[in-house]
């Protein structure tokens, strides 16, 4: 007798199982490879974005504000359009490479006048950055001039600039100054800092408009 396991299947037997290495293919079903598409979509969206906010935390040696990493796991850097950002003011989200960048420098610059500061009075000595502060916003997205920081220790915004402009008067959040901007387009009547409408489609700022340009601005309506 021929053992079991020697057995040819019959090819004319359509009853008999495909051998073994074989599979068949699954069933399609409705709606499951777009589901599948975006499954893969975010998880390798949540991959990428948590490995960057990653490396910006060991850059900086500072632990990330949950908002901050929640706004990077979305967007990390705006282009704009034409030049402007999306911001008030036309200022733009920063790019993480610039976050990085801007803060070593800023960094740098403070660590040299604290060394001078060694040698002053407490009154006269001078404090332009704090190790806790990371740079968001800024004129472009790659801009090193001035802009908003985030303090990590605190949770509020702050201004950073190489002019050692005054601090504003108004005390955000990350969270209130992005819904306050979210709430100034969804009701624009309500604008309270600045005021938001369309140039040849492109969302601009009031308060930054070219003085040539200002006749081609219009108002955003709600």
């Amino acid at each position: 007798m021929t053992p079991a396991s020697f057995v040819q299947p019959a090819a004319d037997n359509p009853d008999r199982h495909e051998p073994q290495g074989r599979h068949r293919e699954r069933p399609a079903v409705p709606g499951a490879e777009a589901v599948t598409v975006r499954e893969v979509a975010d998880a390798w969206r949540r991959i990428t974005g948590r490995l960057r906010a990653d490396v910006v935390e060991g850059d900086l040696g500072i632990r990330l504000p949950v908002e901050l990493r929640a706004l990077w796991l979305l967007t990390a850097g705006d282009d704009g359009a034409h030049g402007w950002g999306c911001f008030p003011g036309n200022k733009a989200l920063m790019t993480l490479e610039a976050v990085g960048a801007v803060h070593r420098m800023k960094t740098a610059a403070q660590a040299q006048k604290d060394r001078l500061n060694s040698g002053r009075p407490e009154e006269e000595r001078v404090t332009a950055w704090q190790g806790t502060w990371i740079p968001v916003i800024a004129l472009g997205p790659t801009d090193h001039t001035s802009g908003l920081c985030l303090d990590a220790a605190t949770g509020f915004l702050g201004r950073w600039s190489r002019y050692h402009e005054e601090p504003d008067e108004e005390r955000d959040t990350l969270v209130t100054y992005g819904e306050e901007m979210a709430d100034t387009l969804e009701f624009p009547a309500l604008a309270a800092r600045d005021k938001p409408g369309p140039i040849g489609g492109t969302l601009v700022w009031l308060s930054s408009i070219d003085p040539v340009r200002e006749d081609r601005w219009q108002p955003l309506t709600g």
